[in-house]
């Protein structure tokens, strides 16, 4: 006898549907095993069948001594991970009548085993649940700690069980459990723009706070020199509070990323505020980019539609910096394996910030560096050239006086208030690139768009050529320039890029590596 039972299997950040077909008779060969899985399953999840006899066996019912055999359609897709457990358990259990089968092909059903029937989180959830909507199934079962983040999904019924006895009952039509009921809209707005932070924490420190609000209104990559206890970290840390909130499209992929890394926390459902990632200096090329036998997102991926953090920059391994430099360009990552090849969205906002020399004190207005002669140089150029060049603002941070600290009275502007302001510009970025899905802000124009959005007068040319000879920039520092001048242009609603707005974009680009430290 034959039943089919349906999964799903992730690749990348969407959902495949996997059909269990479970084949029960035979005799067993004295001495030959009982339980056969085919399909390209993994080790995970091969050694479920001891999950699942065990589970089986301590909810009362009987796992049979017959030869069982379970596909794991389409056979050309590796099967990973111990979330099979649940629907390879209910074929079983119809095959041989235990269960009625009748609702099987109603669900889509997902969920890791204990030993004692009770159910685990499995990742993925939330792009599972998509792709059995779009596959017109009826619901999903899945466990309960995942039931509101894929329950973000409408028109689909999601059940979310505890154990093993709560999905048999969902399949027999006997259940009181109620499916998940999750009003997306209304949850977003509520919880959307909470962070613990603001900018007017922050005291003094005017210029660096301007340089983050146009980092955020052009979504312009920024590094942050300064030495050390000048609030490079502080600062860095409440870029977020200031950019735009999420639009609900932007929240849902976030989260499917999240779900995917199983970085959603527990009994959560949908991302509301945009990412901050702040990986150590440690952190590994694979860690980074995403990979693995079966690809997973990594930390540029996890800043989807938010910000990716460098603390120390020099101190991240050299081929870490440079593996960031083509998803930087076109906010996309392509891991490649030889059975698979996914793409992640990589579209972040990189802010960095380092020491300006191994002791931290080039350039103090009050201490003295001790760093020998070029030590300074050499420090430097840990980080190359064509990775400064993909960092849109350079900008020096110093220490903030007695004075302005101990200002009592002095409160800073608010995050929501410049936020009112960096707002206004991307939605002028908006009205701009309507006509392209693809370009949102100023930073993700391409070079031949830049020539004719971010034109220049006569006076404006001649400011950037000699700009472009004293600090030696390259061509695509070029190009960035102009991009910041433009958001410049759109905090001020302007509809041309003024003299002065030329000269603040050419002003963070002074710390480049050329025209600093000699």
């Amino acid at each position: 006898m034959l039943v089919k039972s349906y999964a799903s299997a992730v690749q990348g950040i969407d959902a495949q549907t996997i059909t269990i077909e479970v084949n029960a008779g035979g005799a067993v060969a004295a001495g030959k095993q009982f339980y056969y899985l085919v399909g390209l399953p993994d080790n995970a999840v091969k050694e479920g069948f001891q999950r699942i006899e065990a589970a089986i066996k301590n909810i009362g019912m009987n796992m049979p001594r017959i030869k069982i055999v379970v596909n794991m359609a389409p056979a050309n897709i590796r099967k990973e991970g111990s979330s099979y457990d649940l629907p390879i358990a209910l074929g079983v259990l119809a095959v041989t009548h235990q269960i009625k089968k009748e609702h099987l092909k109603d669900y889509i059903i997902m969920g890791e085993l204990s030993l004692d029937g009770s159910l685990r989180p499995i990742k993925g959830a939330l792009p599972i649940a998509i792709q059995a909507r779009k596959d017109k199934y009826k619901g999903i079962i899945l466990p309960k700690e995942n039931a509101r983040e894929a329950a973000i999904v409408s028109d689909l019924q999601v059940y979310g069980v505890t154990n093993l006895k709560e999905a048999i009952s969902i399949i027999n039509g006997e259940t009181n459990v109620e499916p998940t009921e999750y009003d997306t809209r209304e949850v977003f707005h509520d919880s959307v723009s909470e962070y613990p932070v603001d900018f007017s924490d922050v005291k003094g420190q005017e210029n660096i706070k301007r340089a983050l609000e146009i980092a955020a209104a052009g979504g312009h990559n920024l590094i942050l020199i300064g030495p050390p206890g000048a609030g490079k970290t502080m600062l860095a840390r409440r870029l977020p509070t200031i950019l735009p909130i999420l639009s609900l499209q932007e929240a849902l992929e976030t989260t499917k990323i999240h779900s995917v890394a199983g970085s959603l926390p527990g009994n959560s459902s949908l991302v509301t505020n945009r990412p901050f990632r702040s990986p150590h200096h440690t952190i590994s090329d694979v860690a980074m980019v995403g990979g693995g036998s079966n690809p997973i997102p990594g930390e540029i991926s996890l800043a989807h539609n938010g910000v990716l953090f460098l603390d120390e920059l020099p101190e991240f391994k050299r081929t870490v910096l440079e593996v960031l430099r083509q998803p930087m360009e076109e906010r996309r990552v392509s891991i490649s394996r030889a059975r698979v090849s996914v793409d992640f969205p990589a579209s972040f906002m990189l802010i960095a910030s380092m020491n300006p020399c191994p002791c931290g004190f080039y350039n103090h207005p009050d201490k003295d560096c001790v760093c020998g002669p070029g030590v300074v140089k050499k420090y430097l150029n840990k980080i190359s050239g064509p990775l400064l060049d993909r960092i849109d603002l350079h900008v020096e941070v110093t220490p903030v006086s007695y004075d302005e600290l101990s200002k009592q009275t002095t409160k800073g502007e608010t995050s929501e208030a410049v936020s009112e302001r960096v707002s206004e510009a991307r939605k002028t970025q908006e009205d701009r690139f309507s006509k392209y899905s693809d370009i949102h802000s100023n930073a993700q124009m391409p070079t031949n768009m830049v020539r004719e959005i971010c034109s220049i007068n006569q006076t404006g040319t001649l400011l950037l050529k000699t700009a472009m000879q004293k600090l030696q920039l390259s061509a695509r520092a070029y190009d960035r320039i102009l991009k910041v001048a433009r958001t410049i242009a759109d905090l001020d609603q302007k509809e041309s890029i003024e003299i002065g707005h030329l000269a603040e974009a050419i002003q963070y680009r002074s710390l480049d590596r050329e025209g600093w430290a000699g």
